[in-house]
């Protein structure tokens, strides 16, 4: 049993996480930064929802990159194949769901 105050969690460099869950092979984290990710592609389906700050989301679809804006409370849901970096606008804190051993 844990209780997390997700806005108080910071990390000691950018994308650092706090490991919340591990469950048939779903990890569920909590990652703060300020700086950008990479792009990439995860192994499988990813869902990224900010807890605090604000993110813009960039990913590609066949080729051709868009972006979006996401606010606190806004979920990003990229399946299987979706190429997408994130790009925070300050601080953020956000919460990851993804494959065990994703990127």
């Amino acid at each position: 049993m844990d209780i997390i105050r997700s806005k108080q969690f910071t990390a000691d460099k950018a994308w650092g996480a706090k490991n919340i869950a591990q469950m048939n092979g779903i990890t569920t984290r909590l990652h703060w930064t300020d700086q950008p990710y990479k792009w990439h592609i995860n192994d499988g389906e990813e869902v990224f929802v900010v807890l605090d700050g604000k993110v813009d989301m960039f990913y590609r679809i066949d080729g051709e990159e868009f972006s979006t804006r996401l606010d606190v409370g806004d979920i990003f849901y990229a399946s299987i194949g979706t190429e997408h970096v994130a790009h925070p606008i300050g601080e953020v804190r956000v919460l990851v769901v993804e494959s065990a051993g994703s990127i």
